[in-house]
């Protein structure tokens, strides 16, 4: 667990939180410019110095009310920046030693210290480009090499700040994948600046949603993307994230099928195994509802729900929808609300009057195979 209480009087907000994040996996810190997300960062790093606490898997890396203060070099953490800032005059592998060293990994058995840093290249993907200069390589290699680097330093903790923010389009969806294997396979906490809603619905587990310095929520990334109470639902991307997992493939047609607790959904195909967990990001403007289920129509997935809530802005309105499991198909409509994945549906006012919908009507969302990423 990480334990932080944090105060710091900045330009135009106080930054004020006390929040518990998870040990494990990524949290991402999102909002909009000039929130505190950066701030956060710093101060965990013991960059700046704000008044509180800081507790990290036990340890106390601050705590003003013993006079405890651990300065940045002396906190086992990892820091990526949006630029790779790597020594420009050294190879890959000597920038990798670099943090080996400052890890104090020369005072380790060399095999250990080996098979640890040979684990960090095999991750990132970068054994090729152990020989050659920052120069020489692309954005997206040097980023990746930039982490690498700071994961050869065995932190307790690994801080990246906007790591994406600096790179084109297929230099992001170069590393993306790449970011996606340290959340399923490092067992350390990652926490995550970023103000693209995508990279939050690909990495995180835990959200933090900042604005003016202060926590609105904090909480798992599936429960938060389907608050319509939240300025996350306002937004166009607004959507939801279902955890899932590949059921089949239908290559001729170049789909998968993936499997949830709501059913199955055909998505594009995916290179993962069968059986593989995977995400499915479902964006609200691209559910639509119906009372009755479709019959021969070009939607591929048709999902039982029940309407959870309803809240209207000008012209649309947004639905928080509950998908059914096979066994809550079956009970009667008056049956209590059941535990299923959220959607998120943004459909015109218009329609929704039409439909004379209600909270705890039962009906079939429809949502697209080509819009599921």
């Amino acid at each position: 667990m990480i334990d932080l209480q944090l105060r710091l009087p900045r330009d135009g907000f106080v930054l004020d939180l006390a929040l518990q994040l998870p040990a494990r996996g990524v949290t991402a810190l999102f909002g909009p410019s000039g929130c505190g997300k950066t701030t956060v960062l710093r101060a965990l790093a013991g960059l700046l110095r704000a008044q509180g606490r800081v507790v990290v898997d036990g340890a106390v890396w601050q705590d003003d009310a013993s006079g405890r203060w651990l300065p940045a070099h002396q906190r086992p953490l990892g820091y990526v920046i949006q630029e790779a800032a790597l020594f420009p005059h050294l190879t890959v592998r000597a920038n990798l030693d670099y943090g080996r060293r400052r890890a104090g990994a020369a005072a380790q058995p060399p095999a250990a210290a080996a098979l640890a840093l040979d684990d960090v290249v095999d991750l990132l993907g970068i054994g090729a480009l152990l020989g050659r200069r920052p120069a020489t390589l692309s954005g997206g290699e040097r980023q990746r090499v930039a982490i690498a680097r700071a994961l050869a330093t065995a932190p307790q903790l690994l801080l990246m700040d906007e790591p994406l923010a600096a790179l084109d389009g297929p230099r992001k969806a170069e590393i993306l994948p790449y970011l996606e294997r340290l959340q399923r396979q490092l067992a350390l906490p990652i926490v995550y600046v970023t103000h693209a809603l995508d990279e939050v619905a690909r990495l995180a587990d835990h959200l933090v949603l900042l604005q003016a310095g202060r926590a609105l929520a904090s909480g798992p990334l599936t429960e938060l993307l389907a608050r319509p109470d939240l300025p996350l639902a306002r937004q166009d991307d607004a959507g939801v994230v279902l955890q899932a997992s590949v059921a089949g493939h239908d290559a001729g047609y170049g789909l998968s099928q993936l499997a949830f607790a709501g059913g199955t959904l055909w998505v594009g195909q995916t290179g993962e195994a069968i059986g593989q967990p995977v995400r499915a990001r479902v964006l609200a403007r691209d559910v639509s509802v119906t009372r009755e289920r479709p019959q021969s129509t070009s939607v591929l997935n048709i999902v039982p729900v029940r309407l959870d809530s309803l809240s209207t802005d000008g012209s649309t309105a947004l639905l928080r929808l509950q998908a059914l499991t096979e066994g809550e198909r079956e009970a009667s409509a008056a049956a209590p609300a059941g535990s299923g994945d959220w959607l998120l549906a943004r459909i015109t006012r218009r329609s929704a009057d039409a439909l004379g919908l209600q909270p705890g009507d039962r009906l079939y969302a429809q949502i697209k195979g080509v819009a599921l990423m």
